[in-house]
C-alpha cells in the first residue's frame, strides 16, 4: 500500500532544475519507497548492499559508468560519502538536471560531506513521517497519537511495540550514539528519557545536565544530534531581535508522538491522551504538521513560540506572507474566549506586523467563530486550513 507524499510536487519540480537531488530525513520516514514510486522504472541501487557497496567504494568510476549518464536512484548515499566526490566531476561534465538522485539519513555527517562535495549543484529535500493529510483515514485522535505517523506502523498498526522497540535500540541507539562517539550508554539513555518526559517544554541544558550527571556542553551536543537526525525538533522563541532567538531556550518537542508514549511508558492509547501527558502530546502533533508543512513545500520552517513578560503564551507563530500567524493548540473540543486571551496579546503588540485573526488548534469536530477575530479549528481539518489560509 502507497500513500502518496505531499513532497512529490516539489521533488518534481526540482528534478527539473537541480542534476542532483538528495531526499533526507529520518531512519524510516519512506524515503525510499518514496523514491520508488516518482522515479519508477530508472535504475534503484542501495547502499544497504555491501556488494554495491564495495563496488562504490572500490571503483567508483566503474560504478558510475554502468549508468551512462542517465537517471539513477542511489539509496542510502551516507554509506558510501566517498562517492560525492566522483558525482561532482560527472555533473562538471554535464549539468543536466535530474540525473543523480538520491537518498539518505544521519544528516549529522551526510550534510557535511554534500556541502563540501556539491554545493550549488544539489536539491535537498526533507522527507518527513506522514502528515495529518496524507493518509485516506486517519482514525481517531488517541491512535493517531499512540501509534504515530511513521509509514510502517501507521500501516500496520499490529506492529508498533515491535516496531518502536527495533527502531530505539538500531537507529536511536546505534546511529545517534556513532554520530557523537557516545559512550556513557547510561547516561545518555538517561537523556533520552529525560527529553521525552519535556516534550513540549522549554529546553534548559543546566537542568538535564544535574538531572543526568554530565555537564552542560554534553547536553547540548546531545540535543543537537537529536535534532540533526531528526528524532526531536526544537523550536525557538519569538523575539524581532533575531540575536535573542539564538540566545534563548528552545521548546522541545520529539518527532513523532509515537517515540514520547514509548520512552514514558504509557500503557494504552486512552492513558496517552487523558493523562498528564495529553496536552502536550496533542501540542507536539501540531508543531510537527506545521513542520512538515515547509518541509513538503521546499521552505525553510519559520515557527516560533511567544511568551509575554506577564506569563501569557502562544504555542505557534508562524511567519508567512510577510506576517505573523499566531497559533493557539488546545486539546478541549469546546474553544471559549479565553482561550483566545494570549492571541490577543500578541495581536495588540505586534500591530500591523501581526496576521489579521488569529487561530486556535482544538480536538473538536467543526469550525468555530470565536470572539476577538478569533477561529476554532479541529485538528483533522487544521492542514487544510493551514495550507489554504497560512502558507499559500
Amino acid at each position: 500500500m502507497y500513500i502518496n507524499r505531499e513532497l512529490t510536487e516539489h521533488f518534481l519540480s526540482c528534478l527539473k532544475q537541480f542534476p542532483t537531488i538528495l531526499v533526507t530525513g529520518p531512519r524510516q520516514s519512506g524515503k525510499s519507497t518514496f523514491l520508488s514510486k516518482v522515479m519508477e522504472g530508472y535504475p534503484q541501487v542501495t547502499f544497504d548492499d555491501p556488494l554495491n557497496r564495495d563496488f562504490a567504494l572500490q571503483d567508483p568510476n566503474g560504478f558510475l559508468d554502468q549508468f551512462s549518464g542517465k537517471p539513477v536512484v542511489l539509496d542510502e548515499i551516507q554509506y558510501v560519502p566517498q562517492l560525492l566526490q566522483y558525482i561532482k566531476i560527472r555533473i562538471d561534465r554535464n549539468r543536466d538536471p535530474g540525473i543523480w538522485i538520491m537518498s539518505g539519513s544521519q544528516q549529522f555527517h551526510l550534510m557535511k560531506d554534500v556541502s563540501e562535495s556539491l554545493a550549488g549543484r544539489i536539491a535537498i529535500l526533507e522527507l518527513a513521517p506522514f502528515s495529518l493529510s496524507e493518509p485516506d483515514e486517519l482514525g481517531d485522535l488517541e491512535n493517531v497519537i499512540w501509534g504515530g505517523l511513521y509509514p510502517e506502523p501507521f500501516c500496520y498498526p499490529e506492529k508498533r511495540e515491535v516496531w518502536l522497540r527495533s527502531y530505539i535500540q538500531t537507529y536511536i541507539e546505534r546511529d545517534v550514539r556513532q554520530l557523537d562517539a557516545i559512550r556513557d550508554y547510561q547516561a545518555f539513555e538517561l537523556f533520552l528519557n529525560r527529553c521525552a518526559a519535556s516534550h513540549s517544554q522549554e529546553f534548559h541544558s543546566a537542568g538535564f545536565a544535574r538531572d543526568c550527571g554530565v555537564s552542560q556542553p554534553t547536553i547540548k551536543s546531545w540535543s543537537r544530534i537529536l535534532d540533526l537526525s531528526y528524532i526531536c525538533i526544537m523550536v525557538p522563541p519569538f523575539y524581532k531581535n533575531y540575536n535573542k532567538r539564538l540566545v534563548k531556550s528552545p521548546k522541545l518537542y520529539f518527532s513523532d508522538a509515537s517515540l514520547v508514549c514509548y520512552f514514558t511508558r504509557q500503557p494504552s492509547p486512552q492513558a496517552a491522551l487523558r493523562g498528564n501527558l495529553g496536552g502536550a502530546l496533542f501540542e507536539g502533533l501540531i508543531v510537527n504538521e506545521v513542520w512538515r508543512a515547509f518541509f513538503n513545500s521546499g521552505k525553510k520552517p519559520a515557527v516560533y513560540f511567544w511568551r509575554s513578560q506577564g506569563g501569557l503564551e502562544v504555542d505557534l507563530i508562524i511567519q508567512a506572507k510577510g506576517k505573523f500567524w499566531p497559533i493557539e493548540i488546545k486539546l478541549t473540543s469546546t474553544p471559549t474566549a479565553n482561550h483566545t486571551k494570549p492571541i490577543m496579546k500578541f495581536m495588540e503588540l505586534s500591530g500591523s506586523d501581526s496576521s489579521d485573526f488569529g487561530t486556535i488548534v482544538c480536538g473538536g469536530n467543526q469550525v468555530t467563530q470565536l470572539p476577538n477575530n478569533c477561529i476554532a479549528v479541529p485538528w483533522h481539518q487544521f492542514p487544510e486550513f493551514l495550507r489554504k489560509n497560512i502558507l499559500n
